[in-house]
């Protein structure tokens, strides 16, 4: 599914097609969407989206997931989440994911939504770190969360899978394979894509 956010649409003869694929009038310019924000009581850094592949920016790309509207799909390999649109359209986002050892897959749904949730690290981290085990009854919201802006918390079987997709401060993970097995987002993306979708929106991981 890579290189779909490069093929331009336009007109031919009295046809007229759909608008130019990439960065969407509705998406804003990457400047204006990676600025500095004020959320609430927190202002989010901008990001330095100027160093980041040009992929790894949110843009409106041609859906080729083969997943129905309102849907999203979590594609670690390449580095992209997509929210479906329509038949014919994708946003597209850059993500880290988690590294060798830490992946988790399978099809869930949106169970839960928080606005700079409170983090909780799982015992198997604080064994793994034991500096954490000052937030085993877990972290306030902030912006040295770990969790970000926002979580979208993936439920299967209507359990908790303890896998969320979530904000960063730490715009170079993007792009990267270095994550505890979560899905994380730019503050500005996660924030954007928490906006898009209610409870019960299916989510596919491949």
């Amino acid at each position: 599914m890579s290189g779909v956010d490069t093929q331009p649409t336009g007109s031919v003869g009295t046809q007229t097609l759909r608008p130019p694929i990439g960065v969407d009038a509705n998406l804003r310019s990457s400047a204006n969407m990676y600025g500095a924000q004020q959320d609430g009581e927190y202002t989010l850094a901008a990001v330095p989206y100027e160093q980041m592949e040009g992929r790894f920016r949110r843009q409106r790309v041609i859906n080729r997931t083969g997943m129905e509207k309102g849907t999203i799909l979590v594609d670690p390999h390449s580095h992209h989440a997509y929210y479906v649109l329509s038949h014919d359209e994708a946003v597209r986002y850059g993500i880290g994911v988690g590294k060798a050892g830490f992946e988790w897959t399978g099809d869930a749904v949106i169970g839960r939504k928080a606005q700079w949730p409170r983090w909780t690290p799982p015992s198997e981290m604080i064994d793994r770190s034991p500096e954490l085990e000052k937030y085993r009854n877990g972290m306030p919201g902030g912006i040295e969360n770990p969790l970000g802006a926002r979580a979208l918390y993936l439920y299967a079987n209507g359990r908790d899978t303890l896998y969320r997709l979530h904000g960063t401060p730490q715009w170079e993970s993007i792009g990267k394979s270095m994550s505890s097995g979560c899905i994380r987002f730019l503050n500005q993306d996660v924030i954007d894509l928490f906006n898009r979708v209610p409870v019960g929106t299916r989510v596919r991981v491949i």
